[in-house]
């Protein structure tokens, strides 16, 4: 049993992820005081097989592969030096048991595998660097990666990461996601609604506001009719809007890796968001490279 996906985007995700960690590691080697955590909240089976035909620029050929998730690709690493801890979250459990097994084979202490909702692990994160679940917290640092599946990660728990010593990087299903609740002419389900306020962490007015286009009619008679229309660039400004909203909680954000699939789709966004200007600095120049391979 392995995580399922569909394309080469699949591996150069991870490929940003295990260079920033690389870049992370080197610099966080600098100040030995400091614990480091890897926080990974949808952690999978710990790999991943792509099907189909393989971007000519990632790989040799185009044959069916077996991949290293994040998971494995992070515990692995020992150069510069290995995280002091990794704290995998995955809530179905037999992905989870995989997983855990499939760790163990690699390092030996300091990781955890929990089979919870990545939601309130993310809270319960934000305890334990704050000190509520005891001192010991406010000596690390984390570098955290959130990849859900599909628009299940709420805005309340991204925010209680204000101010706290987070690196995150996030796969935002802006295409898959987002763009596919927001309908033509504006009448949006509740539960399409309920979802969109979640995911943003805004109203829906603020979201019609940004995502929609109003045009008002006047006819013959003096009588209006105003109606609702999709911005015809939405996916570009739902992208704006989530960089946005990630700037409410953390001080910078990087420019987003495009993850699209064999149509050349945009199905997700790749933010990292921190409160350091090097760190960002860094994931720019990451992603910069990883775009150009489209």
């Amino acid at each position: 049993m392995s995580n399922h996906f569909g394309g080469s985007w699949t591996f150069q995700k991870v490929r940003i992820i295990e260079e920033y960690a690389k870049a992370y590691l080197q610099i966080m080697k600098e100040y030995p005081y400091w614990k480091l955590m890897y926080f990974d909240g949808f952690a999978g089976t710990g790999e991943f097989q792509v099907k189909g035909k393989m971007n000519p620029s990632v790989f040799d050929d185009n044959t069916i592969g077996l991949f290293e998730g994040a998971a494995r690709t992070i515990a692995s690493i020992k150069e510069p030096k290995p995280f002091d801890m990794c704290y995998f979250v995955e809530l179905e459990t037999q992905k989870a048991l995989l997983l855990r097994a499939s760790i163990e084979k690699i390092r030996e202490g300091g990781v955890y595998v929990v089979e919870e909702d990545c939601n309130q692990k993310i809270l319960d994160l934000a305890a334990f660097l704050t000190g509520k679940r005891g001192e010991g917290g406010r000596n690390y640092k984390v570098l955290a990666f959130i990849d859900p599946f599909g628009m299940n990660v709420q805005w309340s728990s991204i925010e209680a990461l204000r101010g706290l010593g987070v690196d995150m990087w996030i796969l935002a299903p802006t295409g898959i996601g987002a763009n596919r609740l927001l309908t033509r002419n504006g009448q949006i389900p509740d539960s399409w609604a309920n979802k969109l306020e979640s995911f943003f962490g805004v109203s829906k007015d603020l979201i019609y506001k940004n995502l929609y286009r109003e045009t008002v009619e006047t006819d013959l008679f003096g009588n209006t009719t105003t109606t609702l229309s999709k911005n015809k660039k939405a996916l570009d400004e739902i992208s704006r809007l989530y960089s946005e909203r990630l700037l409410t909680v953390f001080k910078h954000v990087s420019n987003p890796y495009e993850m699209r699939n064999s149509t050349n789709s945009t199905m997700y966004h790749l933010y990292l968001a921190s409160n350091n200007t090097t760190a960002v600095k860094i994931a720019n120049d990451i992603v910069l490279k990883y775009n150009l391979k489209h």
